[in-house]
């Protein structure tokens, strides 16, 4: 570390370069002016939509060498105009967390440990018990032989996290199971 001049005190640096009132470049400190956003060094820019809610607002993906180094508002966006809340601009945080789970873990009834299974098993399993609960809980007509054709036995509820298509294809999901039982967060 170099040592310290007195002649880079602020208020010398101030009146050497005539930024009297302390507000320009000799009140920056070399510490500052060194620093580089993390945006100056990305390899590419992808556009993308903040996947928080279903506002939609779009997001600028800095990359370098394949990995996410920071998630801005995107000023072209007609929704958002470059504004992010702070979930959307902490959305990096979501990326790159070393907490976040990237594995598919299942816990068997009764069992105190989780374990990892592939995807393909992980919705063989899910199908599977759609299709039982379905089966189980099938309604086709009432007491009075007006038709019903619903099921009981499946309900879905959606979160903040979800945006408008992914809504949307559930509503078709569940309801095309006969499912009656469909709720959101938003709606609570």
């Amino acid at each position: 570390m170099a040592r310290f001049s007195p002649l880079e005190w602020p208020v010398l640096r101030q009146f050497r370069s005539g930024d009297v009132s302390g507000r320009g470049p000799s009140v920056t400190s070399g510490k500052t002016r060194a620093t580089k956003p993390r945006t100056a060094t990305s390899d590419a820019v992808v556009k993308s939509v903040c996947p928080y809610c279903a506002v939609g607002c779009g997001q600028n993906v800095f990359v370098r060498d394949n990995k996410v180094v920071q998630i801005e508002g995107d000023p072209d966006s007609p929704i958002s105009r470059g504004r992010l809340c702070p979930k959307g601009a902490a959305s990096e945080q979501l990326v790159n967390s070393a907490g976040r789970v990237t594995d598919v873990l299942y816990r068997a009834p009764r069992a105190k440990d989780w374990q990892t299974l592939d995807l393909e098993t992980a919705t063989d399993m899910i199908a599977d018990r759609l299709l039982e609960a379905r089966r189980k809980h099938w309604q086709d007509t009432d007491e009075n032989g007006s038709p019903l054709r619903r099921t009981m036995g499946i309900a879905s509820l959606g979160g903040a996290t979800i945006d408008n298509e992914e809504n949307y294809l559930i509503k078709k999901l569940f309801t095309a199971a006969g499912a009656i039982q469909i709720e959101n967060q938003a709606r609570i």
